[in-house]
């Protein structure tokens, strides 16, 4: 396929747009059939044309691919128009530590998330996955062979992130939560009663016979013999 620069740069520009998942440089080589290097020269200048500052979007490298994301300044206005279409997604505060956790321990089990937080997870993190912002990463190689669990390539695109090198501090975490879920809207409340409040299960009490078992033997004393030992001294004395 013959191109000049000018239209290279409109079909990458219509691919991107067009794309649901970030459009990775092979998927753009492939689609306009020229060489990565190529691709990857017309795009650099694509994306310097978005970054003028009359433009509203722009080309961000997220997630392995490219995708096109409204610029920070016009996030407010889009905000509300958004919010005036659909429900924004809603995270409780224990969906959002869980889902803190998953990130800067993956891959993790659903014990080592519990032993984190402290709390019974399994609630939360069924909400996580149905929200595609986890997906399962195999079973861990111990005993009983545990769910592993990892953030998804939703997570990155709603984070707004090109890899997971790109996680901020744990302490900064929750500010760039809120900003990706639309301000403090985007943060629900937890409802009395949620698995987020159910402690996480204990051991097992040990059974009553096991206990007695292992309690020391408690003497007791034989009436008859303490009755006659009790005579036996009284006699003594007397005689004394």
């Amino acid at each position: 396929m013959t191109m000049n620069p000018a239209e290279l740069k409109g079909a990458l520009e219509a691919i991107i747009y067009a794309a649901d998942e970030p459009a990775t440089i092979e998927q753009l080589a492939d689609a306009v059939g020229l060489e990565k290097t190529a691709v990857r020269a017309a795009l650099n200048e694509l994306v310097a044309s978005y970054a003028a500052d009359e433009r509203g979007i722009e080309i961000r490298a997220v997630a392995g691919g490219y995708k096109f994301y409204t610029k920070a300044q016009h996030h407010e206005a889009v905000r509300k128009f958004i919010k005036s279409l659909r429900p924004p997604l809603r995270l409780t505060m224990p969906a959002l530590e869980t889902l803190a956790v998953i990130s800067y321990k993956q891959p993790a089990t659903l014990p080592e998330i519990q032993e984190i937080r402290g709390v019974n997870c399994a609630g939360v993190v069924k909400t996580l996955l149905e929200k595609r912002l986890i997906t399962t990463a195999g079973r861990k190689q111990v005993i009983g062979r545990p769910i592993l669990y990892r953030t998804s390539k939703e997570f990155l695109m709603r984070f707004g992130l090109s890899d997971l090198d790109e996680l901020p501090s744990l302490k900064e975490f929750e500010q760039l939560a809120r900003a990706a879920l639309g301000t403090d809207e985007g943060i629900a409340p937890v409802e009395p009663g949620s698995e987020a409040a159910v402690p996480a299960p204990r051991a097992p009490a040990e059974p009553e016979e096991t206990r007695r078992a292992a309690e020391p033997p408690v003497e007791h004393s034989d009436p008859a013999t303490d009755e006659s030992g009790r005579a036996r001294r009284a006699a003594s004395e007397g005689g004394s």
